[in-house]
């Protein structure tokens, strides 16, 4: 097979908007990130877990040259992120966690900077996103609830259509209309086949909006996997109230099922896989209720956290 062209092996390396290879950042002998190996695809929105302290923010600095690797590299939009740290910059939306805007300035006069900075004609998209985001856009900064300053915030990053957005903590501080408004904004963006690496700690809202997830824990990628894949291999939790308590061995040769709790009456079951096997056992008992709580990304980074995670991982 012949090797592959330079235009190939070009368009290859474009298709993952995001790639790092061993990237790692130590601040002197303090830990930062260590041997990072990812990629963000091109058009999905990938969303990027972790606690405080975990090394998110550390990443994102680094994939936007604002800090160096102490090793590794990564590339963004095909290119590298130390040569070429300007042209990415040009075709990139970021969000930081800890925003910072000009107090004297006013919403308006933000995007007209911004805009200005990135050589745009005009405001861009900035006008149909100050209504759809209800911005108060023409009061100074200052005078602005954190809401508000994060609305602001959510302008400049989308005002210029980029292609990728680098989003942290995005929903801050947004009440929950305004987070369902974003949540359409990150779907327009993705289906025009533009990207979003979206970082946060708000599990829930990454397994609503992403694609796949990477979950970073003391600075080291524990899992990158689609949300229905670690949905699948998670435990689902099932609770059984019977009549009178089943024997103890009665569940222990069913598929996929284990006993998690025994409480008098009330059984709580670990279920792997289909849920049939257990629902042809209970049959032959007197159940009086039955609940059950799906898998999330909750129980995958907590089972992770207390060290529980090789069967996610």
């Amino acid at each position: 097979m012949p090797a592959p062209s330079a235009r190939t092996r070009q368009a290859e390396a474009v298709a993952a908007s995001i790639r790092a290879e061993r990237l790692t950042k130590f601040y002197g002998a303090s830990r930062g990130v260590v041997d990072l190996d990812f990629e963000v695809r091109e058009g999905e929105v990938f969303g990027f877990l972790g606690p405080n302290g975990a090394g998110k923010s550390t990443t994102i600095r680094l994939l936007l040259d604002l800090i160096r690797p102490t090793a590794g590299r990564a590339e963004v939009l095909g290119l590298d992120t130390r040569r070429d740290a300007v042209a990415i910059r040009r075709r990139i939306g970021y969000l930081p966690g800890d925003l910072r805007l000009y107090d004297r300035l006013t919403g308006r006069e933000h995007c007209e900077y911004f805009g200005h900075l990135r050589g745009m004609e005009g405001l861009g998209d900035a006008p149909a996103l100050m209504e759809r985001l209800a911005v108060e856009i023409d009061r100074p900064v200052r005078d602005l609830s954190r809401g508000n300053k994060q609305k602001v915030g959510l302008l400049q990053a989308f005002m210029s259509r980029p292609d990728l957005l680098i989003l942290d903590e995005p929903t801050s501080g947004l009440d929950p209309l305004m987070q369902q408004v974003f949540y359409d904004l990150l779907g327009e963006a993705t289906g025009e086949g533009r990207t979003v690496f979206l970082s946060s700690h708000n599990l829930a809202e990454v397994q609503h909006v992403a694609d796949r997830v990477g979950l970073v824990m003391d600075g080291q990628l524990k899992l990158v996997d689609s949300v229905e894949t670690l949905r699948a291999r998670a435990v689902t939790r099932v609770e059984a109230t019977f009549d009178q308590p089943p024997p103890a061995d009665a569940f222990a040769a069913v598929a996929g099922v284990g006993e998690l709790e025994r409480r008098g009456n009330r059984v709580v079951f670990g279920l792997r896989g289909p849920a049939d096997p257990l629902v042809k056992a209970l049959s032959h008992y007197t159940v009086l209720a039955l609940d059950s709580h799906e898998a999330d990304l909750e129980d995958i980074f907590l089972s992770l956290y207390r060290g529980e995670g090789s069967d996610a991982e």
